[in-house]
C-alpha cells in the first residue's frame, strides 16, 4: 500500500470507528470497543481482499466473512453501509431498536451480506468451517481440469477472546486443522479485554501454540499496521497450505482518548462527552452525526467497482463450463435448486423390511435411498456410526485429500458437528445431519437452537432414544431430553414408532422448508405395525392419527403414544378390549403437528364416547396437557433411570403392555 493508500485506509478506519461507536451511542446500548479495535483489520480486509457483490449477494463464489463476536456487530452494519449493501445511514441509526435490520447481534436472513446469525461466542466460528468444508466439497464435485471455478474463494472470520475461550471452537478448530482447510483465513482480535477486565483474569495461555498444535498456521501481527495487516492476508491467501489463524494485537476502544483498552468500553456506549472527545482525536467534525467523508465513500465505491468486475469474469467462466459441461451443469442445477422428488414417500417405503428391526436400523436403509434422490444429502455422526446406522454406504468419507464424498467422521465433537453442519447449512444447498445418542442431545443444544433460530435445513438424529438403551444406565438414558427438545420454537421433533413411521418421519424432515428437524430413533428393536386399511401415508404428516381403532362402536379409552410405546399401547388395547374397554389407539409421532391440528380432527380421534385417554411414553410426563378436559392416565418415566436390560426396565416403569393395562383399569 502507498502513502496515499495509508492516509486513506486511517480515515476509512476512523470513519468505522466513529460510526461504531455513535450507533452505540444513539441507542444507549451495544458494545462499541471491538468494532473500534479491529476497524483496520476490517477495512483492509474488505476494501483490498474480501470477493463480493452487493448487486448479486447471493454469488456462490463470493467470499464468506463472519463476524463471530456479533455483539460487535455495528462494525459488520458500518462495513455493509460503506460497500454497497442494504444499509442506510437511517439503519444505523436505529441500531437495536425494535423492527430494525441493525439488530443487536447480526441476524441472518435479516440483510444480504450478513452469512450467519452470531452473538453466542464461538458459533461464528465453527460456522464458517462448516463454510469452508461446503466449499471444498462442491469444488470436489464440480470443478473440472478446465475450469476450476467453484470453490475458489475464501471464508473469513473475526475471532475474539471469548470465541477462543469457548470450548467449542476448539473442538471444530481440531477438525479443520485435521482436513487441512487452506480456504479458511481468521482474523482473532487479540485485545487483553473482557468484560470483568483483563484476559488474564482467566485467559493465560498461548493462542498461539495452541492453533500450532491444532495444525493451523499462526502468524502475529500489530493489528493497526496497515502494512502488515495487508501483507498477512496476501501471504495468507496465496501461500496457504492449512488453516491460518492471524493473531491481531490491538487495542479495545482505540480513539477513545479515556476509555480505549479497558473493559468499560467492551459492552457500554462511551457516553456523550466521551464521544465527542473521540470525534476530536480521530479529526472527525463534532456537529455531524454519522458522517462519512466523501474520499472514504470514493474509495468504497472504487473498491466494489474491482469486486463487481471480478464477477463478472467468474460469470463469464461459469457460462462456459456450463456450455462444455452439460450433464454435470445438469447435476450442479439439480444439486442447486434442492428439488425433491414427488414420489419421495414411494420411494422411501419401499426399502423397508418386513421384520422387527430397531428404528435406528431401518433409519439407516431409508437413508440410503435418501443420499441416492437427493444430491444435497450430506453427514456423519461423532464417532457413533456403527451404533446410529448412519453411513451412506455409496460414497466416501470425507478426508483432507478428498472432498468427493457424502460421510463425515466429526470424531467425539457433537457440539462442533451441530454448528459445522449450521454451516454447512449456510453455504449452500446441503441438507446435513449428524448423528449421537439422545442423551447427547445437551451437548448440542446451542446449534440446535441457532438452527432453529435461522430455520435452516439441517436434520439431527438422535438413536438410543429411552431409558430401553438398558445396561449402559441412566447417564444414557435420555428421560426429560424429548419434552426438552419439544419446546424449541421451529424444531421438528419427530419419534417414529415403526418402520412405516420412519421413512414418512423422514419425508417430512426432507420437506420441511421451516427449520431442522429430529429424528429420534431406538437401540431395540420393533415390530412392523399393521395398520387399518383406511391408513394414508400423509395421516403421519398430520401429527398423530388413529392407528388401531376400537373394535365396538363407542370408544371408552384412547392411549395416545409416541415411538417404542405405540406397540406397547398396542398390547395393552388387545389386554383392555379383552375385558370389554373398547379402547382404541392414536400414534403421535409429532406432538407439535398434532397438537396444531384442529380441535375437528382432534375430536375425530378421541371422540365424546372417550371417557379416559391414556399417554404411554418413555419421558418425563411435561408437556402432555388434557384434551377436551377428559381425564388422562400418564405412563411416563418422571425420574431418572436404572442399569439393566431393557425388558425389565419395562417392567419396572410399568411400560408394558399388561402394566399400561392395569394403570388405566385402575383409573376407571
Amino acid at each position: 500500500m502507498n502513502e496515499l493508500d495509508l492516509n486513506l485506509a486511517k480515515l476509512a478506519s476512523n470513519t468505522i470507528r466513529v460510526l461504531s461507536a455513535e450507533g452505540v451511542q444513539k441507542a444507549n446500548s451495544g458494545h462499541p470497543g471491538m468494532p473500534m479495535g479491529m476497524a483496520d483489520c476490517a477495512f483492509v480486509l474488505w476494501n483490498q481482499f474480501l470477493k463480493f457483490n452487493p448487486s448479486q449477494p447471493d454469488w456462490s463464489n463470493r467470499d464468506r466473512f463472519v463476524l463471530s463476536p456479533g455483539h460487535g456487530s455495528m462494525l459488520m452494519y458500518s462495513l455493509l453501509h460503506l460497500y454497497g449493501y442494504d444499509i442506510s445511514i437511517d439503519d444505523l441509526k436505529n441500531f437495536r431498536q425494535l423492527g430494525s435490520k441493525t439488530a443487536g447481534h447480526p441476524e441472518y436472513g435479516e440483510v444480504k451480506g450478513i452469512e450467519t446469525t452470531t452473538g453466542p461466542l464461538g458459533q461464528g466460528f465453527v460456522n464458517g468451517i462448516g463454510m469452508a468444508i461446503g466449499a471444498k466439497m462442491t469444488a470436489a464435485r464440480f470443478n473440472t481440469e478446465e475450469h476450476k471455478i467453484f470453490g475458489t474463494h475464501k471464508v473469513y472470520a473475526i475471532c475474539s477472546d471469548g470465541d477462543l475461550m469457548e470450548g467449542l471452537s476448539s473442538e471444530a478448530a481440531s477438525l479443520a486443522g485435521h482436513l487441512k482447510l487452506n480456504n479458511l483465513i481468521y482474523l482473532y482480535d487479540d485485545n487483553n479485554i473482557t468484560i470483568e477486565g483483563s484476559t488474564d483474569l482467566a485467559f493465560t495461555e498461548s493462542i498461539e501454540k495452541r492453533f500450532d498444535a491444532f495444525n493451523w498456521e499462526t502468524k502475529v501481527i500489530d493489528g493497526h499496521d496497515y502494512t502488515a495487516i495487508n501483507n498477512a492476508i496476501e501471504e495468507a491467501k496465496t501461500n496457504q497450505t492449512k488453516p491460518i489463524l492471524i493473531i491481531c494485537k490491538t487495542t479495545i476502544g482505540k480513539g477513545s482518548p479515556n476509555k480505549k483498552n479497558t473493559s468499560g468500553v467492551h459492552g457500554s456506549p462511551l457516553g456523550l462527552d466521551e464521544l465527542k472527545l473521540t470525534k476530536e482525536n480521530l479529526g472527525f467534525p463534532t456537529d455531524k452525526e454519522f458522517y462519512v467523508p466523501e474520499e472514504v465513500s470514493a474509495e468504497t465505491k472504487k473498491s466494489v467497482e474491482k469486486k463487481i468486475k471480478e464477477f463478472e469474469v467468474w460469470n463469464i467462466l461459469f457460462e462456459e463450463w456450463k456450455s462444455k459441461n452439460s450433464e454435470l451443469a445438469k447435476e450442479y442445477e439439480k444439486f442447486v435448486s434442492g428439488v425433491i422428488p414427488e414420489n419421495l414417500e414411494e420411494e422411501l417405503l419401499s426399502v423397508l423390511p418386513d421384520s422387527v428391526k430397531a428404528t435406528r436400523a431401518l433409519s439407516g436403509m431409508v437413508m440410503q435411498k435418501i443420499a441416492e434422490l437427493i444430491p444435497g444429502f450430506v453427514g456423519g455422526s461423532a464417532d457413533l456410526k456403527p451404533s446410529t446406522n448412519t453411513y451412506l454406504d455409496a460414497y466416501e468419507s470425507i478426508q483432507s485429500d478428498s472432498f468427493g464424498g457424502r460421510n463425515f467422521h466429526y470424531g467425539i465433537r457433537e457440539h462442533a458437528m451441530g454448528s459445522i453442519n449450521n454451516g454447512l447449512a449456510l453455504y449452500s444447498s446441503f441438507i446435513p445431519f449428524g448423528a449421537t445418542f439422545m442423551v447427547f442431545a445437551d451437548y448440542m443444544r446451542p446449534a440446535v437452537r441457532l438452527a432453529a433460530l435461522m430455520k435452516l435445513k439441517q436434520i439431527f438424529i438422535f438413536t438410543h432414544d429411552s431409558v430401553f438403551v438398558g445396561e449402559d444406565g441412566p447417564t444414557h438414558q435420555p428421560v426429560e431430553h424429548l419434552a426438552s427438545l419439544r419446546i424449541i420454537p421451529n424444531l421438528l421433533v419427530l419419534r417414529p414408532a415403526d418402520g412405516i413411521e420412519t421413512a414418512l418421519c423422514w419425508s417430512m424432515a426432507i420437506r420441511n422448508e421451516n427449520g431442522p428437524s429430529t429424528l429420534l430413533l431406538t437401540r431395540q428393536g420393533v415390530k412392523p405395525i399393521v395398520r387399518e386399511n383406511e391408513f394414508s401415508n400423509s395421516d403421519v404428516a398430520k401429527g398423530g392419527y388413529l392407528i388401531r381403532k376400537e373394535k365396538a362402536d363407542a370408544a371408552k379409552v384412547a392411549i395416545l403414544a409416541s415411538g417404542s410405546e405405540v406397540n406397547t399401547a398396542l398390547d395393552a388395547q388387545e389386554i383392555l378390549e379383552a375385558k370389554g374397554i373398547s379402547t382404541r389407539v392414536i400414534s403421535v409421532p409429532c406432538k407439535e403437528f398434532f397438537d396444531k391440528q384442529s380441535d375437528e380432527y382432534k375430536r375425530g380421534l378421541i371422540p365424546v364416547s372417550v371417557e379416559r385417554t391414556a399417554v404411554v411414553e418413555a419421558g418425563i410426563s411435561f408437556g402432555w396437557e388434557r384434551y377436551f378436559d377428559i381425564p388422562q392416565v400418564r405412563v411416563t418415566i418422571d425420574e431418572y433411570g436404572a442399569s439393566g436390560p431393557y425388558e425389565e426396565l419395562a417392567e419396572k416403569y410399568c411400560l408394558t403392555g399388561e402394566k399400561v393395562a392395569e394403570k388405566i383399569i385402575s383409573s376407571l
